[in-house]
């Protein structure tokens, strides 16, 4: 639980940290990042990202129904709370070594990795910053890529990544990943019982005791996906270079930015994830995979997902072994072509993405 582990952590840290007024800060620049962002999200998801976020605040089970009354009072009393937090900038840390830059996170995970915890800080979409702390589950080397993995969450915000790149280093929330396992589920179960691809990965799994068994074994397997995800990613960011990054930056908030992600988001997929997941017979990843292949990915990627159909009607995945094959060049061209027009400006920039999605469509 948040509120246990979290007392827990303070009376195992290094005498010379302050850990509950370090998890203070670290949250409450969390809500300085909500106030100013969360204005960004439609109503729709804004209101289910508030949902889920009251429930890891109080720490609810996910099978339990969420107090309507009480999450109505919460709702109002925290965006009075962000009112005030908006113009406010973000806080330095303290740590033993003294008050450090909340974005510098390789100097406080320096600190901390060591005693058992681990600190993120990065932007996500519409360059939105994320701060995160928690216990440390794993730290590993993969690709000579550094993977810290947490197994909770003593401070997040909002919308909390399940997993993140910065720099060469992979972060991974296990409480993130199981709360987007849950969502995935709660999806699939509103709208359609029985045959997607959501379904299919669980009855790879087998018998299960209850949810959080399920949760658990889901949860495992797909910490290891989305690891092979964010190794793409890195060997993408090397391929593309700096100049991805600050493209994005330069992008307003549009079809285009999403646009941008999902061209890269083949091209590291294509690179890593589905070739690990095809040469391990990963069925239940496979899966996995393919129920988060909608919108603006399977629109410019149907190749791909006529692939899976193909492994799904004859059992075989040589279809799907080529799509990625042939993915590799035509997404790592596509993505250069975007950092070309970049150059040229953002607007004509923007413009090839805003052209390259409705003929995708």
């Amino acid at each position: 639980m948040r509120h246990e582990t979290a007392r827990a952590a303070g009376a195992g840290a290094a005498a010379a940290v302050n850990f509950g007024s370090l998890i203070n800060a670290v949250q409450r620049n969390c809500d300085i990042s909500d106030a100013r962002y969360a204005g960004n999200y439609s109503m729709c998801i804004f209101l289910l990202k508030m949902r889920e976020y009251y429930r890891w605040e109080h720490e609810i089970p996910f099978s339990c129904t969420l107090p309507h009354h009480d999450l109505g009072s919460w709702l109002i009393e925290r965006e009075q709370a962000w009112e005030s937090l908006e113009s406010r900038s973000y806080e330095p840390l303290p740590l033993s070594r003294g008050r450090v830059d909340p974005f510098d996170y390789a100097a406080i995970n320096a600190e901390l990795v060591p005693e058992g915890y681990v600190y993120s800080s990065g932007l996500g979409l519409f360059n939105k910053p994320h701060f995160f702390l928690g216990r440390l589950l794993a730290h590993e080397v993969q690709d000579g890529v550094t993977v810290l993995i947490a197994s909770c969450e003593y401070a997040r915000d909002l919308v909390a990544p399940p997993a993140m790149t910065i720099g060469r280093t992979v972060f991974v929330s296990q409480g993130a990943v199981r709360r987007f396992l849950w969502e995935k589920i709660e999806e699939a179960n509103w709208r359609r019982r029985g045959d997607t691809p959501v379904h299919r990965s669980i009855a790879c799994y087998g018998p299960y005791a209850d949810e959080d068994e399920l949760l658990d074994r889901m949860a495992a397997k797909e910490t290891r996906s989305m690891i092979l995800h964010e190794l793409g990613e890195v060997r993408a960011g090397e391929m593309l270079g700096p100049g991805w990054e600050e493209m994005l930056a330069a992008l307003p908030r549009s079809r285009a930015e999403f646009t941008a992600r999902a061209i890269r988001d083949h091209l590291a997929d294509c690179l890593v994830t589905l070739p690990r997941l095809i040469e391990a017979l990963d069925e239940a990843a496979l899966h996995f995979y393919f129920a988060n292949f909608t919108g603006i990915r399977k629109a410019l990627f149907p190749e791909a997902a006529h692939a899976y159909r193909r492994w799904l009607d004859h059992g075989n995945l040589n279809a799907l072994d080529a799509a990625h094959r042939e993915g590799r060049d035509r997404w790592l061209a596509a993505a250069r072509r975007v950092l070309e027009h970049y150059r040229e400006g953002p607007d004509r920039c923007q413009e090839h993405l805003e052209a390259f999605a409705r003929n995708a469509g």
